[in-house]
């Protein structure tokens, strides 16, 4: 008994059942039910209860405050709030309606100020009646309504930044949802699998004094199955921690270091807004119409919308370009005194867009290729995302049959296994192997179910963005 006090799966339960073990419960201490009674003392000490929320323990430690750990509400608050990605889009937004403003004005005017026709032989002012100082201005014309065309372009592109910034949030909070619960279910595990450590280790400890011992009947073979199996735990520690690791490193791309903190050890309860089958239809054409709401779908619509108007927008090309001028021409006195009359001028100019096989058609034929090539991007991505829909909730109905039948079979009848298992070997009807290996089919079955309610919350992350809608995005 020495050689279990101070490890970490002994607890007052596990002495009860050690007492009780060596007073045979009243009953003369033999070679058999002292050590069947001190191995099933330990088996019984170290079983778990498993909660009905699949992977959550009845235990104490639950209710205690969890101050310090990370809740998956604080993680997605961090990864949304020092995303750069967003301020990268606010600035997007403010250059084109920046643009927007300035592509809807005129050209600024041109000043021109000259001496014209000066004498070369004396530069004398009033040598020539020729000679004079001129001002003039000018000003250009856009063809046809390319101003206009050109602010309302600059707009419409400034105007999917919000449902993109939409996107992103919707977006982010899923993929730190995912690694949220990859890092949960990793540590759960860990937990699970600690908790049956510790008590193989005390089967070890307790086998080897039962070999020892006159009074036992374990055998060498019982040692190092007990051994083999405490190995094998410990394999796969290691591997959960590699992952828990793993997802902790890809969360801090997110959220930094506080992806190394620990997160809180229950899932957290599921929102109200989460869709559930039955309020799904099974639809083609309401899963179509639900996607199309995605604000990534409005976003290019919005990019699309440009588009066309950059086709109006070269269509303008075909419209001549126009200017206006006018100059004024100080002129001095002659030579004898005589005044002479200055001189104005004004003038119109444009061009003459005539040859527009190689300039004109090609630019409105490039800028009709442009939009309808978005057209075929936006029917993509929304093909996509449907598909990516109806595998979510094929995934999720098949989830939530697992666990129905995790729920109401499985874990009932792995403890009802186990049960079986250590009352077979109380009897003699069974042996130590039997009752370790119905031991670790009950954790393992614990773990899957744990694993069942991590994926089922991932896929409902997944559904979650799916069925996000542009139409009450944020700014």
């Amino acid at each position: 008994m020495k050689s279990l006090v101070g490890k970490p799966g002994f607890t007052p339960r596990l002495l009860f059942w050690w007492v009780i073990a060596a007073i045979g419960k009243g009953r003369p201490v033999t070679k058999k039910n002292n050590t069947r009674r001190l191995f099933s003392a330990l088996l019984r000490a170290g079983m778990p209860i498993f909660a009905s929320g699949f992977g959550l323990l009845a235990n104490p430690v639950l209710a205690q405050d969890q101050a310090g750990r990370l809740t998956l509400e604080r993680a997605i608050s961090l990864a949304t709030v020092n995303d750069p990605w967003l301020n990268g889009s606010l600035h997007r937004e403010q250059v084109l309606n920046s643009e927007s403003v300035f592509a809807t004005t005129l050209p600024d005017p041109r000043v021109s100020l000259m001496a014209a026709n000066f004498p070369s032989d004396s530069f004398d002012i009033n040598q020539e009646a020729m000679t004079q100082v001129t001002l003039g201005v000018s000003q250009m014309f856009p063809r046809g309504n390319s101003l206009d065309l050109s602010g309302r372009q600059k707009r419409e592109l400034a105007a999917q930044e919000p449902l993109l910034r939409w996107d992103r949030r919707a977006k982010v909070t899923a993929t730190v949802t995912q690694l949220w619960l990859e890092v949960f279910k990793a540590q759960e595990s860990i937990r699970l699998i600690e908790q049956d450590r510790s008590l193989f280790e005390n089967l070890v400890d307790a086998t080897r004094a039962s070999y020892s011992t006159a009074l036992g009947r374990a055998r060498q073979l019982d040692i190092i199955r007990a051994q083999l199996e405490l190995t094998r735990l410990d394999d796969r520690l290691t591997v959960l921690r590699q992952q828990q690791e793993s997802a902790q490193q890809r969360l801090s791309e997110w959220i930094g270091l506080q992806a190394r903190t620990p997160v809180v050890r229950q899932l957290p309860e599921e929102k109200s807004g989460l869709p559930g089958l039955a309020d799904l239809p099974a639809d083609d054409q309401w899963r179509y119409k639900q996607i199309s709401q995605h604000p990534a779908l409005q976003a290019f619509e919005r990019r699309i919308n440009a588009m066309q108007t950059g086709v109006e927008l070269a269509r303008q090309k075909y419209k001549p370009e126009w200017g206006l001028s006018a100059q004024y021409g100080y002129r001095d006195d002659d030579p004898v005194g005589r005044d002479r009359a200055d001189l104005f001028s004004v003038g119109v100019t444009f061009d003459l867009p005539l040859f527009t096989a190689n300039r004109q058609d090609q630019e409105v034929s490039a800028a009709s290729s442009r939009a309808e090539a978005l057209k075929t991007d936006k029917q993509l991505l929304a093909r996509q995302l449907v598909a990516q829909l109806d595998t979510a909730l094929t995934q999720l109905q098949r989830l939530d049959e697992r666990r129905a039948l995790y729920e109401r079979q499985l874990l009932p009848q792995m403890a009802e296994l186990a049960e079986a298992a250590l009352a077979a070997y109380n009897s003699d009807a069974g042996d130590f192997a039997e009752a370790v290996r119905a031991r670790i089919a009950e954790l393992n079955a614990g773990i899957e179910a744990l694993v069942i309610d991590v994926q089922r919350r991932q896929t409902l992350a997944t559904i979650q963005y799916l069925l996000s809608s542009g139409q009450d995005q944020q700014p």
